[in-house]
């Protein structure tokens, strides 16, 4: 199904705008910027919106005014809304299981103790949207994670975010294309795997060519 409302999670208010929790609100902010889209905020919907074109495809995205545990009172208010099933949302939002630097888009699944998901799931009563998860990394201790997503990245983990979070941001085409198994497999390719791929395939059709050219013609 095609990809109709983006939802990035996070805390609202400038004393949690550069907290690991609000990665979510990162994203969609970068793609409104990028999009000269301006943000509304909607009472009924508890939230700020604002619409963007990709493509000829106009996708509404959604950043939740509550706070994070109660993110499902505005996706759901959002969805009914506009009619919009879980499986057309995308919900962007702050990984601890994924190291800073890796990026992962995915389907259903668990939602890791997420606050956020889980009260997303709980309104929705499903699981079944589509996540892209950033990854912020962990403590190593449980006890630390709500001190530790409410703090600022460090810088070094913050260098490592940067170069990814800007690369996931080229999702934008393959969600317009509807082509979810594709964007996929885009974003998990390492970039410089990628790159010498590319490379190879280049030398060996362009070493098939040249034997193409010096295969001796037939004159007779």
């Amino acid at each position: 199904m095609q990809i109709r409302l983006i939802v990035g999670l996070g805390n609202p208010g400038t004393k949690y705008e550069k907290t690991r929790h609000n990665a979510g609100f990162w994203w969609v902010d970068a793609i409104a910027d990028a999009k000269r889209a301006t943000w509304k905020k909607e009472t009924k919907f508890s939230g700020w919106t604002t619409r963007v074109d990709e493509g000829g495809v106009e996708f509404l995205l959604l950043k939740p005014s509550t706070y994070m545990n109660e993110s499902g009172r505005s996706v759901s208010a959002v969805m009914r809304f506009f009619k919009i099933e879980p499986p057309q949302m995308l919900v962007v939002h702050d990984e601890l299981d994924l190291l800073p630097g890796v990026v992962r888009l995915k389907r259903g699944g668990g939602t890791g103790g997420h606050n956020g998901l889980t009260d997303i799931g709980d309104a929705l009563d499903t699981k079944d949207f589509w996540r892209l998860r950033i990854g912020i990394g962990h403590p190593g201790d449980k006890d630390l994670v709500a001190d530790y997503v409410l703090d600022k990245a460090r810088r070094a983990e913050q260098d490592a975010i940067d170069p990814v979070f800007e690369r996931s941001l080229g999702l934008m085409p393959w969600l317009a294309e509807g082509k979810m198994v594709d964007a996929m497999t885009w974003l998990h390719t390492d970039p410089e795997a990628e790159a010498k791929r590319k490379e190879a395939k280049e030398a060996r059709d362009k070493e098939r060519a040249l034997k193409l050219n010096e295969t001796p013609k037939d004159e007779t």
